[in-house]
This record gives structure tokens, sequence and C-alpha cells, in this order.
């Protein structure tokens, strides 16, 4: 049977139906198979500001979310499920947005390093298994190497929740294919918050758009370049949340439900697109000019949520 996230986008559930009635064994969401194991999902809240670079595992991740925090800063949200690194970090803490975002999965686990803690009785609710280290204090531990509050990592195999093989992109319905007709040539493509900037530079001998953050190459602690198959630039509302960090900076939200306009990076080329999604429980549907599902290049996505 399809999973109950397949069910949740409209593309996916006219795939389930098709699969009732012929027995096909693929859907149009994701492009799984109904013998494909579920996602298992492990999201990571990842710290992002210079002293916390460079960062561990995150060239494992399937899905790199990118969200505004404080004082026009970034972070972080990474979503691990057909490879576990056997180190993340470093580890910081969530924010409202990434709830609404986890909503998309079934019932993942978060592993965060802490939250305000009028943001507390929302995680403790929210469908999802949060993980602080005060949960599992063996899966976390200090690099003396760097400075509190970066140095606060996670060893997902010290959690009970292990790599399925199933990729979480592909679980929230994004389809891995062929791209569509037309698109526009496009080396470079840059995005700003008020104290943060991200570059995507198409590499065509990786087949890989390279990540520059505040104008410096990332890379990982291994020191591998980030790069990224697929860069979604989802255009969304950002607005005050009731939330203030310890400093008294009123911490932003990101609305993911609802509509509005999207640009896709692929294969060295940018299409625009719009994006859909209904509900919370719903995953988000990216769709063509021409009405037809959005497909991805095969490999990690980057999506960025760019404030309107």
């Amino acid at each position: 049977m399809p999973t109950s996230r397949t069910k949740r986008s409209a593309a996916a559930a006219l795939a389930a139906l098709t699969l009732v009635l012929t027995a096909a064994c693929s859907s149009s969401g994701g492009g799984k198979t109904t013998s494909a194991p579920r996602a298992e999902v492990l999201a990571v809240k990842i710290d992002n500001v210079a002293a916390a670079r460079p960062p561990t595992g995150l060239e494992k991740a399937d899905i790199v979310y990118v969200e505004q925090v404080e004082a026009g800063l970034s972070r972080i949200l990474a979503a691990y499920s057909s490879d576990l690194p056997s180190v993340v970090g470093p580890v910081r803490s969530a924010r409202e947005t990434d709830l609404e975002l986890l909503r998309q999965f079934d019932e993942p686990t978060l592993a965060y390093s802490g939250a305000q803690s009028a943001l507390r009785p929302s995680i403790e609710a929210a469908p999802l298994d949060a993980l602080p280290p005060s949960k599992a204090p063996g899966a976390y531990f200090r690099n003396e190497d760097r400075a509190a509050p970066h140095n606060l990592y996670l060893r997902p195999g010290k959690i009970p929740r292990a790599s399925t093989g199933a990729n979480a992109a592909e679980d929230i319905g994004l389809r891995f294919a062929a791209p569509p007709p037309g698109g526009i040539p496009v080396s470079e493509r840059s995005v700003s918050y008020p104290s943060a900037r991200f570059t995507f530079t198409w590499a065509a001998d990786r087949d890989e758009w390279l990540v520059s953050m505040d104008r410096a190459p990332a890379r990982a602690a291994s020191g591998d370049r980030l790069g990224a198959a697929t860069v979604i630039l989802q255009d969304v509302d950002v607005q005050p949340s009731r939330f203030r960090d310890r400093g008294g900076n009123t911490s932003p939200f990101s609305a993911t439900v609802g509509s509005g306009s999207a640009v896709v990076l692929r294969d060295g080329k940018s299409y625009d697109v719009a994006w859909e999604r209904n509900t919370a429980e719903s995953a988000t549907g990216f769709t063509t000019k021409d009405g037809e599902p959005m497909t991805f290049a095969t490999g990690q996505v980057w999506i960025v949520l760019v404030p309107n």
C-alpha cells in the first residue's frame, strides 16, 4: 500500500489510485515502488554562523533546508534517511518553522540542542520524536576543539533510528527524473537574508551546484566542497512569531503552508515553478508553468526559504 505521506499530495493521490486500478509499481510523487521501505527520517538542526563552520555530516543529508532566524542569520534543518553519517553537527536549538516543515514526514526524529521555553510545549505536542540531549545523553558529545555553543555533536548510531535506504525527498513526493522541457541556462544564483548570503554556482564537471556562504566556498568538515544536485529557492512569507531568543530578538517564522512561486536550479538551468501545500499534513508540490509536476536531479536537494 502507498505510504500516508504519498497520499497527502494531490499528484501522489492520483498515482495511488492508479496503483489500485492497475497494480503498477511506481508513483508519480516520489517515484517509489510499493515495496520500497518507508523513510525513517532523522532531522537535525544545524548551526550555520561562521563560528560553527564547517559542518560535519551535512553532505550525507537527503534534504538541506535553509531558514532565516533571529538577527537575519541562517540556520539549517537537515533531513537524513537514505544514509546516516557517523557524526552530525554542530547541533543547535529548534524553531517554530522546523515544526511546520517536519509535518510533511511521518513522525520524524528531531535532534536539537534545546528551544525557547515558550516553544517547548509545541515541540512536545508535535507529531515527531523530540530528541534533545536530555533524552539521549549518550548520543551527544562536546567537541573540545570548538567553543560553546558551537561544539555539540550527534552520533546517529547511538539513537534507535536506522537508515532504511529510502530517500526522504522521494518520501514527500519529490520525483527524481529527466528535466522538463525549457529552462534558462544559468551559471550562478544568489539569495540574501539580512545577515547571510548563499550563492549556488553550476559546476558541469560535478553535475552540482557548488555552495558558497557569506561569499566564501562552503565545505564539509571532511574538506569536500558542499554541493547540491538540485536547489529550490522557495518564496515564503516570513512573519514575526510570538517567540524570542535570549537576547530578546523576535524569532521569524517562515510559512511553508500555502502557495507561491519558486525557482528550481538543476542541470545548469533555472526553472520558474509554483509551489503549493494546502495543509500542514500535506507535502509541498512543485509544478511547472505547464501545470506538470517538476522533476529533480538525482542527489542532494537544498531548499532555501526565501523571504518574499
